[in-house]
């Protein structure tokens, strides 16, 4: 027998659910120059996971953080232009690990700077990283995860990268106010997204970011009739690099986008996360792993 719900007693706002066509935000990608540094501010300062499973030896190293990941390939070290916002369970825990990775990495561009809401720190090589706490009301039910990166663009580009994700990408786009700054915001997935702030663009160096999308195909032939398409890599994989206003084809940003479909064999592998709390003298059987959301 099915219950029929009182209107008046429940309103539900089903826009809330939207997503869009982009998915997940899957990973980041930026080349580090040492293993051993990276390892010393993803795993030990971050607290995050490196992957057990894939990329093991020492030319690559993928990092879990929820369902997301980044990649860190050794080569000559990328930097990427803006913020990754990571969400964290502890950022107490998270700041004592930081003051503990400090000495280990002397001499390199490793910087924290407290936020009073958040931990700003940055990695070796310059990649800068946004810590914040669990927040429902902007992250939903992460406790760990990849939130959202913010790229710094040019004056005048947000309304055309925006329109670039809505109609090309078929991601919901908007063009907002944030701290005086206009931004074009992205949804990348739930409670995920990109920010294009107009604060003044940097050179680009190749770095790269993947998403997966539910509608696989219409996006591509949008980014062929652009001449867009950069690299075909498989039957669930295609890359571009640059988002061009739509009526004059001009140059709005760079970013390599590493585009898979959801038929893709590693679309929501589960991800080992561990619980940085634990070592031998904490230790509790079972305990070793955390749960990346509520």
């Amino acid at each position: 027998m099915t219950q029929t719900l009182d209107q008046a007693e429940v309103t539900y706002d089903r826009t809330a659910e939207d997503v869009g066509n982009i998915v997940e935000l899957g990973h980041v990608n930026v080349q580090v120059a040492d293993q051993g540094a990276a390892t010393t501010f993803y795993v030990t300062g971050l607290g995050l996971t490196r992957d057990p499973y894939l990329q093991t030896a020492t030319n690559n190293m993928w990092v879990n953080i929820g369902k997301s990941q980044f990649h860190l390939p050794t080569r000559a070290s990328q930097v990427l232009r803006g913020v990754t916002g990571l969400v964290v369970p502890d950022l107490d825990a998270l700041r004592a690990r930081l003051e503990g990775v400090g000495t280990q990495l002397a001499g390199t561009q490793f910087a924290v700077r407290d936020l009073g809401d958040a931990v700003e720190a940055t990695s070796p090589y310059g990649n800068r990283i946004r810590l914040h706490a669990p927040d429902p009301a902007r992250f939903g039910p992460t406790v760990l995860g990849m939130a959202y990166v913010a790229f710094e663009v040019n004056p005048g580009t947000a309304d055309g990268i925006a329109r670039f994700y809505r109609e090309v990408m078929e991601a919901p786009s908007d063009v907002v106010a944030d701290g005086g700054v206009r931004v074009a915001r992205v949804s990348v997935g739930y409670h995920q997204w990109f920010d294009f702030r107009e604060t003044g663009e940097t050179p680009y160096d190749g770095h790269h970011v993947q998403i997966y999308l539910a509608n696989f195909s219409r996006p591509y032939r949008r980014l062929l009739e652009h001449g867009l398409v950069t690299r075909e890599s498989s039957q669930h994989q295609y890359s571009f690099v640059d988002i061009v206003d739509l009526e004059s084809g001009k140059l709005l940003f760079q970013l390599d986008h590493e585009v898979r479909a959801m038929t893709h064999p590693m679309f929501a592998r589960p991800l080992v996360n561990r619980d940085p709390r634990r070592n031998n003298a904490t230790f509790v059987p079972g305990g070793e792993a955390l749960r990346w959301a509520t």
